[in-house]
């Protein structure tokens, strides 16, 4: 029989690329991690790795085991709910990370309301951008992931993860205090940098007006967005959930065609029924209840 730890090593492996980035993500040495991987080498009976270049690829015989250790440990996370769900109690760590307007807007009080209910379970929560969200999820690094997809730019379902849809937050063009939105078009913006779904979600949508936009500022933090919009520096396009418990400071435009972001949660495969995972998708259905766009 072969060990389950050593294949959960070289599944990571597969996730994570190199050597060395399963010894980080794990708090092992590489060479621990190649001794492991050469003794599960010996037990399987033939190579697992092969070398290319300074870093090694999986054997098709690699890839056999990694799928078969996929189901093991999806079943593995199937039992663990349960055992959970026949307790009266949830106890535990929950591991949870979510995009930025969401740590914002939702999460602290979704977190608040976890303490008082689940006072037994321990929560960490990280922000991440959703592509790389997902990934570690899928990796095994977080048990539920809250994230975002912006129009047309649809992230990746990866295998293996199941979907749940939460709410679908409006984008709305934010200008200046006073700034026609006529000028919209000849004004600065302010988007993410080049790459990210946000900026060419933006990008198309001022070419769909008829103008290229003249971006002279980035960001990757919504704040600072909204800060260079009240001060007249530039424009955007922000989601409604920016101002969730704020006041708007800017003036609000509807899009000729209106557009939303949706907003969902992603958990494993047979780790969704945990319930401490249904229990934080309750907890954060109940923040999100009185997201109703604003005037």
């Amino acid at each position: 029989m072969f060990d389950l730890h050593r294949l959960r090593l070289l599944r990571e492996l597969s996730q994570r690329g190199t050597l060395a980035a399963v010894a980080q993500a794990l708090n092992y040495s590489p060479s621990s991690v190649s001794q492991q991987l050469s003794l599960l080498e010996t037990e399987v009976g033939v190579p697992l790795l092969e070398p290319v270049g300074r870093r090694v690829k999986l054997t098709p015989q690699a890839e056999i085991l990694v799928r078969h250790t996929e189901e093991v440990l999806a079943r593995l996370d199937q039992a663990e709910s349960e055992v959970a769900a026949s307790l009266h109690e949830i106890t535990g760590t929950l591991r949870v990370a979510t995009f930025q307007t969401a740590a914002l807007a939702l999460i602290p009080a979704t977190l608040a309301r976890m303490r008082d209910e689940h006072p037994s379970l321990r929560i960490e929560f990280q922000v991440l951008d959703p592509a790389e969200a997902l990934s570690a999820l899928h990796a095994r690094d977080f048990d539920l992931v809250f994230v975002e997809e912006w129009p047309d730019q649809p992230e990746a379902r990866l295998a293996g993860l199941e979907y749940r849809e939460l709410v679908r937050d409006p984008i709305r063009l934010a200008v200046p205090r006073g700034l026609p939105v006529s000028e919209a078009g000849t004004h600065p913006w302010i988007m993410e940098p080049a790459g990210f779904p946000q900026r060419t979600f933006n990008v198309n949508w001022c070419r769909h007006q008829g103008y290229e936009p003249d971006v002279r500022s980035s960001s990757t933090d919504v704040l600072v967005k909204l800060r260079f919009v009240e001060r007249g520096l530039a424009v955007a396009l922000l989601p409604d959930l920016i101002w969730y418990d704020r006041e708007i400071t800017v003036d609000l435009h509807d899009l000729p065609v209106p557009m939303s972001r949706l907003l969902f949660t992603a958990a494993r495969a047979g780790r969704g029924q945990h319930p401490a995972v249904r229990a934080f998708r309750e907890a954060l259905a109940l923040s999100v209840a009185p997201l109703r766009p604003r005037p």
